[in-house]
Order: structure tokens, then C-alpha cells, then sequence
């Protein structure tokens, strides 16, 4: 199956400054009407699983493809082909991050062209990609509920960096130690500003929310 998937490998950016050549790349999304959502986690949160189910959520809503970025395979684009999602993927040549440049790299192979939202799913980490501005329009990241609820102290920049915070794998909720109220107030003392949703996205609980979500800045940008 690997043969199958266009794997782009990305070089490290020749820009000194990465902020400068973000708000590039984002005036070119805006002029072409390109949502770009840059999804962080860390291993195993679900960044796959909650993807291939908003792809079911959004089909009808708007034409979403995927970037999936890894240090090495392409498990996660096949998953996602398999699925009907057009997908590339990205191989950061053993570095744990995407800078606004290799976002671009990416961007120019998978086309942005007739594009209304693309994700790029960011190495599994919970430090580096958050350290990188992408270029991407907006930023999210997903908790999984056996990780616990002090991630936000743990991990500052994840939480100040992103507009979104997703908790997954509620279905798993009574099973562990995790106060959904102590995790909002470490989340919020980083970011007041941050959305919270929650979701299962083994059993949809909670996707349609996210959905709309989605939609709603999506067509805010490419109004």
C-alpha cells in the first residue's frame, strides 16, 4: 500500500524568520480561499481516528483533504486514502516539527487549487510543533482523557499556542482519574481565549460539535 501515497520529503526553511514567512504563506491561503488547520497532539491522542471521522462529519460541508506529517511511514495517509480523503504524506527528514516553509513544500504538492480545508496533522509531540509558526489559519490540538488532566501545566505553549483544545476518548471517561473542571482552569490559565470540546471519536460522541466548529472558522476565513 505504500507504494501508493505520494510521500514529499521536506527540507529544513532557509527563512531566519520563520514568523515573517507564516504571514506569507498565510496571505496566500487568504487569497485563495484555503482554510489550513494545524492539528497537534501527542502519540495516541487520536489525531487519525478524530480525522477520519470528521471526514464523515463534513462531507456535503466543505472538501477536506489531509497532510500528514511524520518523522518516517506512511501508515496514517493510507488510512486516510482508504477512506476517500485525499491525502499526502510528509516526511520531516528526522526533525519533530513543520516550520511555515516546509508547510508550503507540502502545500505546493498537494495543491491548493478548488482546496477548501486542508489539516495538516503535525508530528506526534507535545514541545516542538508548537515552538513553529506553520502558516496555518488556525491551531488545535487534542487531549486524550488516559493522559490526564495536568497536560496544560506540564505543556504551556501547546495550550497558548492553539485556538482549540479537543478532548478525546470521553467513552473512556469513568475509567480513569480525569476532573474535566481542574483540567479547564490549568487550560484556561494558559489561554483564557481557548475553545474546549469534547468527543469520542471511536463513537462520534461529541463530532458533529467539532464539525461546526470547523465550518464556522472555515468560512469566516474564506469569506
Amino acid at each position: 500500500m505504500e507504494k501508493d501515497v505520494r510521500v514529499i520529503e521536506v527540507k529544513r526553511s532557509i527563512f531566519e524568520n520563520n514568523d515573517q514567512d507564516a504571514a506569507r504563506l498565510r496571505a496566500e491561503l487568504k487569497e485563495k480561499k484555503v482554510f489550513l488547520l494545524n492539528l497537534m497532539s501527542s502519540p495516541g491522542a487520536g489525531k487519525t481516528t478524530t480525522l477520519l471521522a470528521l471526514a464523515r462529519a463534513l462531507k456535503g460541508r466543505l472538501k477536506m483533504g489531509v497532510m500528514e506529517a511524520d518523522i518516517d511511514s506512511a501508515v496514517d495517509a493510507e488510512k486516510m486514502l482508504e477512506a476517500g480523503v485525499k491525502a499526502i504524506q510528509i516526511h520531516t527528514g528526522g526533525m519533530c516539527h513543520l516550520d511555515a516553509d516546509m508547510t508550503r513544500q507540502g502545500l505546493y504538492e498537494f495543491g491548493m487549487d478548488g482546496a477548501e480545508l486542508i489539516v495538516l496533522e503535525n508530528v506526534g509531540n507535545l514541545v516542538c510543533p508548537a515552538e513553529f509558526d506553520t502558516g496555518a489559519v488556525r491551531n488545535m490540538t487534542i487531549l486524550s482523557v488516559p493522559e490526564g488532566d495536568d497536560k496544560p501545566l506540564k505543556y504551556p505553549l501547546m495550550y497558548e499556542k492553539c485556538d482549540l483544545l479537543v478532548v478525546n476518548k470521553t467513552d473512556v471517561m469513568p475509567y480513569f482519574d480525569f476532573d474535566r473542571q481542574r483540567m479547564e482552569q490549568y487550560a484556561r490559565q494558559r489561554n483564557p481565549k481557548i475553545d474546549i470540546l469534547y468527543i469520542s471519536a471511536k463513537n462520534g460522541e461529541g463530532i458533529d460539535a467539532l464539525a461546526d466548529w470547523i465550518v464556522a472558522k472555515a468560512n469566516e476565513w474564506r469569506a
